[in-house]
């Protein structure tokens, strides 16, 4: 079985019903704890991040959490996080995809993907961003976080969308990869149709969503999703085949309620069931979902610690046996 070894982060969780329970942990984080965070991932194993929003958009409010001029700065006690999590990513090893979202209201994703308006905030944000961050070592990329679902195929606005922000990312710098998570990962019909879009795609990774958390899938059936996409993947000459797993649960209602650690157990299941068929594998979400016990990066409950705890076991068996 292969590691878990990156993972998306957030300054805040952007639906604010789910993270009822870590969002308030996340504003009040010190420069301090945003690194000591960053050190715990790379404890347990982890070498890249992947940015979920550098910006967020409600109905009638936004904020920034890069530094960027494009909204208002988020009142956060960290003045700059993002800053704190480049360095401290730079200082060991560690690389982070920088998120071009959400430019507009975040539940709105294909009008995000369509809308010029957006897009001219979106790449202004990119430029500002890479002139802070551009030359750092643990600047990896890009990850655009405005996602449809993929099942049976990606959508025309998708792959529209794709298109021009990858012409513009390209443009500032050819060398540095890109990177998607899309969703409808169990309705994905991997046909000919299908390669030839992986074909004209103009992305470097792709990190399916295993839906697992979001209850469309259950940790026994992905590995023939999987085993799909891979074929798919190899037909259409990309070989850079990444899986997104959730180590999440939801309090009650999906969507409707607040997230909660998943147990160890499922995320063992979920990591052997797509270890076969993948190159690197990422989870969604270390904050909220991890915190190694005793760390000053917590939320205050003891769950979170306990799953750290668990992989951490999971993870230094693994080692020993390569």
């Amino acid at each position: 079985m292969k590691p878990i070894s990156g993972a998306w982060f957030e300054f805040w969780h952007h639906s604010k019903i789910e993270g009822k329970y870590y969002n308030p942990a996340l504003r009040s984080f010190t420069a301090a704890q945003w690194a000591a965070m960053v050190e715990d991932m790379h404890l347990i194993g982890m070498d890249t991040l992947a940015h979920t929003c550098s910006s967020l958009v409600y109905r009638d409010e936004s904020e920034s959490y890069a530094p960027v001029d494009v909204f208002s700065k988020a009142d956060m006690a960290c003045d700059q996080p993002m800053d704190v999590i480049m360095q401290t990513a730079e200082k060991l090893g560690m690389q982070v995809f920088l998120s071009a979202g959400f430019y507009g209201f975040w539940e709105d994703a294909e009008g995000n993907m369509a809308s010029r308006e957006v897009e001219k905030r979106a790449f202004r944000a990119c430029e500002e961003m890479y002139a802070q961050y551009g030359k750092m070592s643990s600047f990896a990329g890009w990850y655009l976080p405005d996602e449809t679902e993929a099942g049976p195929y990606f959508r025309p606005v998708f792959l529209d969308y794709v298109a021009r922000y990858s012409a513009f990312f390209r443009g500032l710098d050819a060398k540095k990869p890109i990177l998607i998570a899309p969703y409808g990962t169990n309705k994905i019909v991997g046909d000919d149709t299908f390669v030839r879009q992986l074909e004209q795609m103009d992305v470097d990774y792709i990190a399916y969503q295993d839906e697992v958390g979001v209850q469309k899938s259950t940790e026994f059936q992905t590995a023939e999703y999987y085993r799909s996409l891979k074929t798919a993947h190899d037909k259409a000459g990309r070989s850079k085949l990444w899986a997104d797993i959730e180590m999440f649960d939801f309090e009650g209602q999906v969507y409707r309620s607040a997230l909660l650690p998943a147990s160890m157990e499922r995320i063992e299941k979920q990591i052997e069931a797509v270890s076969p068929y993948v190159d690197k594998i990422l989870c969604y979400e270390y904050p909220g979902m991890m915190a190694r016990p005793a760390s000053i990066a917590g939320y205050g409950y003891e769950s979170a610690e306990k799953l750290y705890s668990d992989y951490q076991k999971f993870y230094l068996a693994l080692k020993a046996k390569a």
